[in-house]
């Protein structure tokens, strides 16, 4: 575990945190232990609005993004390999030749990430534990980790998103399947859980009939790229935890993409969470349209959620599921 390796440097001396100024704490996870960190002096970096939520929730100084200058940085290093490195130098250029700790999982690219960095920076040895590394980093000349753009041959013009977020490449496919199914009639208030980037809410976006669109979004470097692929005034944006919002009003319809990962790890019942807080958001005679992956069972959920469900659609890898009538409002989990 990170928080094993972090704890174990600080302890032995393998890592030395300046002894005043502000720490820059960047993308750990809910229950990674920051223990052996001067808590006055941390300021968690975390876009994830569930994990923020709990680092928040403990009294810790939360932002979603790098404030002003830093003494030193943790870098818990994110899957994304892009990502990775784009905040790596950010929180090289925030500490002024300050340490940065770059903690992460073999798994998730720190290997190739340590290997680069000795060739740009003054490194420590590597600490090896739990099948992962961490490392301090001094003197970087990293600023070229930076520069990221998506493939302008794979993304719809105009679009923009950002390393990390989901489908940052290219359109996801099951998304641009769900919007073909999607009736060409649909009015009232819609929401589109999970909403990303903003591709499916633009799609949504040609029906005149609606009157608001609510994109509700966990992570907030993908709600901001929404903010900017959308402009149109029935959008509202929402950086929220979908299994935990509660919308002022029901929803005539909701569309959703729904995850089905935490990490690397598949956690089905991640999206069948997502159906629950649809049911709960709908109007009685209110409909659900998800696209999902065709080896996910989540008729099973969605009969126990709705009176009405349909596979409308799909093809071998993913189909397209309607729900309607919600049976209940089940009341979000606290």
């Amino acid at each position: 575990m990170s928080h094993d390796r972090l704890t174990l440097a600080l302890e032995t001396g393998a890592a030395v945190l300046p002894e005043t100024g502000r720490i820059a704490v960047i993308a750990p996870a809910e229950g990674a232990d920051l223990s052996a960190l001067p808590r006055d002096r941390v300021q968690i970096v975390q876009g994830f609005k569930p994990d923020y939520d709990a680092w928040a929730g403990q009294g810790f100084d939360c932002v979603t993004d790098l404030v002003g200058d830093y003494a030193a940085a943790v870098l818990f290093v994110p899957r994304a390999k892009a990502e990775a490195r784009q905040w790596l130098a950010r929180a090289v250029a925030a500490v002024q030749g300050g340490p940065v700790i770059v903690d992460g999982q073999k798994t998730d690219g720190i290997d190739s990430l340590f290997k680069d960095c000795r060739k740009r920076a003054t490194c420590s040895a590597a600490l090896s534990k739990a099948h992962g590394k961490l490392f301090v980093m001094t003197g970087a000349a990293v600023e070229d980790f930076a520069d990221w753009s998506a493939p302008q041959d794979k993304m719809p013009e105009g679009f923009v998103t950002a390393p990390g977020v989901f489908s940052a490449d290219a359109v996801d496919r099951g998304s641009a399947l769900l919007a073909a199914a999607l009736p060409a009639k649909i009015k009232g208030r819609v929401a589109d859980l999970g909403a990303g980037w903003g591709f499916l809410a633009t799609q949504i976006l040609d029906r005149p009939g609606i009157t608001e669109l609510h994109l509700i979004e966990a992570d907030h470097a993908a709600l901001a790229c929404a903010r900017e692929n959308i402009t149109d005034p029935r959008a509202r944006f929402h950086w929220a935890d979908v299994t935990r919002f509660a919308p002022v009003a029901k929803f005539d319809l909701i569309v959703s993409n729904p995850p089905f990962h935490t990490s690397r790890a598949a956690d089905p019942a991640l999206g069948v969470a997502f159906l629950t807080a649809a049911a709960r958001m709908l109007t009685p005679s209110g409909q659900l349209w998800i696209v999902a992956n065709r080896h996910l069972p989540y008729e099973r959920s969605l009969a126990t959620l709705f009176r009405t469900v349909v596979e409308e659609t799909g093809d071998n890898s993913f189909k397209i599921l309607r729900a309607s009538h919600p049976v209940a409002a089940p009341r979000p989990r606290r």
